[in-house]
């Protein structure tokens, strides 16, 4: 506690120190959309440097996607009660704000929420942030050529304001906006059963006794298919490409990422043979179980996209409460057709985890984030790369293998 205080202090008076250097010059006004975890540490990194930063939160509270909540909201991520997070406390934390050490090495999305509150209130983050405001748009400011400068407006409590930013920070997320490929499942519009995105999934009460469908062989599809395992009388996963699946826990009961993501794990990486760095990742990738004998192998086995972390999917399948199938041919009013042939009857439940669409409704200029074949044009998916000036900045969409804390404070 005693070294919490004084940390805390060091913090304010580097703070103070920088704003008496700030005098000196005009100090840059920073706008920052979303208070999740890019939002905050965009706050506090501004706050280092001696800017003057304003965050615009649409909901009522810090957290953005790890805030859980009974109904999805307009406009912010939505997540299922019993999400845990797939990196450590060790590997996941703000890099001056470690966790208590009575929180679990994985935790439960209510216990991420309370360390992203500690952390606001431990660095007054929390003044910075306008709550329940709407950021409608954002515009280049009319001299934006020469100051780079931008116009936000926003609505709160029905009343407009706009407001001149020297810079733009977007963290609102990218889990916000639902993807359904309706094109790709010809008969669905048939399908008399009810259809939905997994966004709109919060828990398995209302499935006891239902087969049900889950289209995607992600970290959510994964974990609905599993929990829904229990209770439904009959779980499919559906995946058009397979997944490596992985467990949370390695070898003598380690987090895995403390054991993979590492510099000399990246050093072998860079360094072997493309041949024998490829063969050494599909070995690593079946270390625990043989990916083909459980229909999961992916069709790209070498790429290195993000694994999926579950502990109890493979013994879900091997127990038959969870049937893997190949993608869905068609639908028809009561059923599922597949690729290979097989049929799902008397299906009551479609669930596309089939993940989310890249959109930023508040750019006045939609070509500044440009998306094609959802993937925004962002320069090391940051920066806009036709701007003038480099007064704007995406946060938060970087994918690595690992948490998103981190790398959004790099």
């Amino acid at each position: 506690e005693y070294m919490g205080v004084c940390c805390k202090e060091a913090d304010r008076s580097r703070r103070r120190a920088t704003a008496e250097r700030s005098k000196v010059t005009m100090v840059c006004r920073v706008a920052i959309i979303g208070a999740g975890v890019s939002g905050l540490a965009c706050i506090k990194c501004c706050l280092d440097e001696g800017l003057e930063p304003i965050c615009f939160e649409r909901s009522e509270s810090i957290g953005g996607l790890w805030r859980f909540m009974e109904s999805p909201e307009e406009g912010r991520a939505s997540i299922y009660r019993s999400v845990f997070t797939n990196s450590c406390k060790e590997m996941m934390c703000y890099m001056d704000f470690p966790f208590p050490e009575n929180f679990p090495n994985f935790m439960h999305n209510s216990k991420l929420q309370e360390y992203i509150e500690l952390y606001a209130k431990h660095f007054d983050l929390l003044e910075y942030i306008q709550f329940k405001t709407h950021v409608t748009n954002i515009k280049k400011h009319s001299d934006f050529h020469v100051s780079g400068q931008w116009d936000v407006e926003t609505q709160k409590d029905g009343k407009l304001e706009s407001i001149t930013f020297d810079a733009v920070m977007i963290c609102s997320g990218h889990h916000v906006y639902p993807s359904i490929p309706v094109d790709s499942f010809p008969g669905l519009e048939k399908f008399q059963g009810t259809f939905f995105h997994s966004r709109e999934y919060k828990g398995p009460e209302k499935f006891r006794g239902k087969k049900v469908l889950v289209i995607g062989l992600g970290n959510s599809g994964s974990d609905i298919a599993v929990e829904l395992s229990h209770t439904a009388s009959q779980v499919c996963i559906s995946s058009r490409s397979g997944s490596w699946i992985m467990s949370r826990v390695w070898d003598k009961g380690y987090p895995w990422d403390m054991l993979t993501v590492t510099r000399f794990e990246s050093f072998l990486r860079d360094t072997l043979p493309t041949a024998i760095s490829d063969w050494l990742y599909v070995r690593k990738m079946n270390r625990w179980f043989k990916h083909e004998n459980y229909g999961l192998i992916p069709v790209n086995r070498i790429l290195r996209k993000e694994p999926v972390f579950n502990d109890d999917l493979p013994s879900r399948i091997i127990c038959g409460t969870v049937v893997v199938k190949p993608n869905v041919k068609q639908f028809t009013e009561t059923s599922a057709i597949f690729q290979d042939g097989t049929v799902l009857e008397g299906l009551d439940y479609v669930i596309f985890a089939t993940g989310y669409t890249f959109a930023y409704p508040f750019m006045d200029d939609e070509s500044i984030i440009k998306s094609r074949n959802n993937e925004v044009t962002l320069y090391k998916s940051i920066l806009p790369p036709f701007l003038e000036k480099s007064t704007m900045a995406v946060i938060g969409l970087i994918q690595t293998l690992g948490s998103a804390i981190p790398t959004a404070e790099l």
